[in-house]
């Protein structure tokens, strides 16, 4: 099985709207940072990648159609040389949007209060499978936060020189007729014509708000598909 969209927007960016609206479409299974944490033991194939720029294509997207978000969307040039016939969507929103969504949500991943260490040291201590989601989120955190945003996301002057710079690399470096840059807020219509479908009936799901993060988290946490 070949991937066909490969998604270049930053996390927090309308992302897991996508993946639903992409499998809403027809698309098999779209691969998605819910994916990594619902199976961790996973993590290997992304490490290679980093590492070498190259990994076991066909253990990885076994049976998926897509992939969005975190982890692929930092080697979506590696993608790209992989898959030459995809299409790339680029995922964007207002900055100042994406940067507090952001702040609320992944920047601040895992527990931040004493009695929320305490209790996550006792779940790490005796759980394999909580001890290999972290060892993803960290991969995360260091891929995105320390390597994408230098340790200085907290500078929003900084972060927005990032977000600007990524958005115009990606719109270099994708030729133009494979190339959506996509704002979910817009609907069916760009998405369904840049993929040559019809537009659903059904209203374009908008999901993963910043309302019900915390509430998703445990459940992927546990494995469970949020």
């Amino acid at each position: 099985m070949s991937i066909k969209i490969i998604g270049a927007g930053f996390p927090r960016t309308g992302t897991t709207t996508l993946k639903r609206s992409l499998e809403m479409l027809g698309f098999n299974r779209v691969y998605h940072m819910k994916e990594l944490l619902v199976n961790p033991h996973n993590l290997h194939y992304w490490k290679t990648l980093s590492e070498t720029g190259d990994t076991d294509w066909e253990g990885l997207y076994k049976g998926y159609d897509a992939t969005v978000d975190f982890p692929g969307y930092p080697w979506y040039k590696e993608h790209m040389k992989r898959y030459p016939d995809a299409k790339v969507i680029l995922t964007v929103r207002d900055f100042e949007a994406w940067y507090k969504s952001v702040d609320s949500t992944v920047y601040r991943a895992g527990p931040q209060t004493p009695g929320e260490k305490i209790k996550m040291m006792g779940k790490l201590l005796f759980s394999a499978r909580a001890r290999n989601v972290v060892k993803c989120i960290k991969f995360f955190k260091k891929t995105f936060f320390a390597g994408e945003l230098s340790g200085n996301f907290e500078d929003k002057a900084h972060a927005k020189k990032v977000w600007e710079g990524h958005l115009a690399e990606v719109q270099r470096f994708v030729p133009e007729e494979k190339l959506l840059v996509y704002d979910v807020r817009d609907g069916w219509a760009p998405l369904c014509k840049f993929l040559g479908v019809e537009e659903p009936t059904d209203t374009l799901p908008h999901l993963n708000k910043k309302e019900n993060f915390k509430e998703m988290l445990p459940k992927l946490m546990k494995g469970e598909m949020a």
